[in-house]
């Protein structure tokens, strides 16, 4: 990761922090307070865009966060149909994971 990138990202979370709206002059106002340089401002638009209406305090705490696990069956005959239903569960979760990507959080896909 950039320095651009970084000093966007960690300007991001310090306004979520505070609970201030998150744009771009923002972002650029107190990159230039932490005295970093050679930011364009095509990253703190970027970023701006990106996090748009999100709340970044939820995104941050729902990291990982997913479904719950199935309940596992019982018995026999539960370890045969769980067999069964193995592949198809695979092949769900691939065809979520095609859908949407890890940055579809942010942009809201």
């Amino acid at each position: 990761m950039s320095t651009s990138e970084l000093a966007s990202s960690y300007a991001a979370l310090i306004l979520a922090d505070e609970d201030i709206d998150i744009t771009a002059e923002k972002l650029q106002t107190l990159i230039k307070a932490a005295k970093v340089e050679d930011v364009e401002p095509i990253w703190t638009t970027l970023f701006a865009k990106a996090l748009e209406g999100k709340n970044v305090k939820d995104m941050l705490l729902n990291v990982g966060s997913g479904g719950g696990a199935a309940a596992a069956p019982s018995g026999a005959a539960g370890a045969g149909a769980a067999a069964t239903d193995a592949p198809a569960e695979k092949e769900e979760e691939k065809k979520e994971e095609g859908e949407l990507g890890p940055l579809s959080i942010l942009f809201g896909v």
